[in-house]
């Protein structure tokens, strides 16, 4: 059975574009890996942070669009972003989020340290100490890789139809279950980051797509030869996988499974460093060839965003 090795990315959706780098590069410490627009809707960027390397398993991109609505975070959408940690470095994030305003909540859950809080549009975020993952080599003034954010961690899912979601983490993405704790139920990945996936049994809400959520999840896909191979089986199963699209960085087929979730399946390679050197990425807005002749009026519609110094980090 093909396994993936765990989350390759996940994509949300926010308001406002600067403030989005603000707090994912200035807060988070995160890198932004690479400044590109929504292929399929090219007004508007795509945005993406990572490690220094922008591996898959570190890697959410936003789409930053002011005129869209407010959203609900609930059924069908990923409730919860996780992010692992270096074990010890709770009490470091804790004083960090606190010295910019961030309201959290400190708590154990399958006995990992864990902080919960929230970006500014709302998405609902955690920090978990745990062993497993690389050290993240990209540093700030203030973030060092003792403290660093190493990636993700996985997800809190919240399902429409919990035990649905379940057969096709287990039976289409080969997770292993690993138990239950109160109303979340446990599934591990046989990767080191993006590895632990949980599902809500009861979550209260319906979502609604909108800034402060989640559009969608990937997996890793090792290849575009596995892609294949996932894109037969859900056909096999009854989804309904799209045709393979090609994202510049990465190839992809998307599905929704039964509880409502968006999933996509993505390909390693080629990675973040297909269009521009690992030393710039992420410093000037990047086009795929077919959008190039408009860059001068992509240029000027976007608005005009920077990596800054934030509460006198340099």
């Amino acid at each position: 059975m093909t396994k993936t090795l765990g989350i390759h990315h996940i994509t949300a959706m926010v308001n406002d574009a600067q403030r989005n780098i603000d707090f994912y590069a200035g807060v988070l410490g995160l890198r932004l890996i690479k400044k590109t627009v929504n292929f399929d809707r090219p007004e508007v960027y795509h945005l993406y942070f990572g490690n220094e390397t922008g591996d898959p398993g570190t890697v959410i991109t936003f789409f930053p669009w002011e005129k869209q609505l407010k959203g609900r975070v609930g059924t069908g959408q990923v409730g919860v972003t996780k992010y692992v940690i270096p074990i010890g470095s709770a009490a470091f994030w804790e004083s960090r989020l606190r010295k910019y305003g961030i309201e959290l909540t400190s708590f154990v859950r399958f006995g990992e340290k864990t902080i919960k809080f929230s970006d500014p549009d709302g998405l609902q975020l955690e920090l978990v100490e745990r062993s497993e993952g690389p050290i993240n080599t990209w540093s700030t003034a203030e973030i060092t890789a003792e403290h660093a954010i190493k990636g993700f961690g996985g997800a809190v899912l919240y399902s429409a139809r919990p035990h649905k979601t379940k057969e096709v983490l287990e039976e289409i993405l080969g997770l292993d279950f690993v138990g239950q704790q109160d109303e979340i139920i446990r599934f591990r990945s046989r990767g080191d980051l993006g590895n632990i996936i949980d599902i809500q049994l009861n979550p209260s809400n319906r979502g609604l797509m909108g800034a402060g959520t989640v559009h969608h999840i990937a997996w890793r896909a090792e290849d575009e030869e596995e892609l294949h191979k996932w894109r037969a089986l859900l056909q096999e199963k009854g989804y309904y996988p799209t045709e393979i699209r090609d994202r510049n960085y990465f190839k992809a087929v998307y599905f929704h499974e039964e509880g409502g979730i968006l999933f996509e399946i993505a390909t390693n390679p080629p990675g973040f460093t297909a269009d521009e050197p690992l030393e710039e990425l992420g410093n000037k807005l990047m086009l795929p060839d077919w959008l190039e002749s408009k860059r001068e009026e992509l240029e000027e519609a976007l608005p005009k965003v920077e990596v800054r110094s934030i509460g006198g980090e340099k």
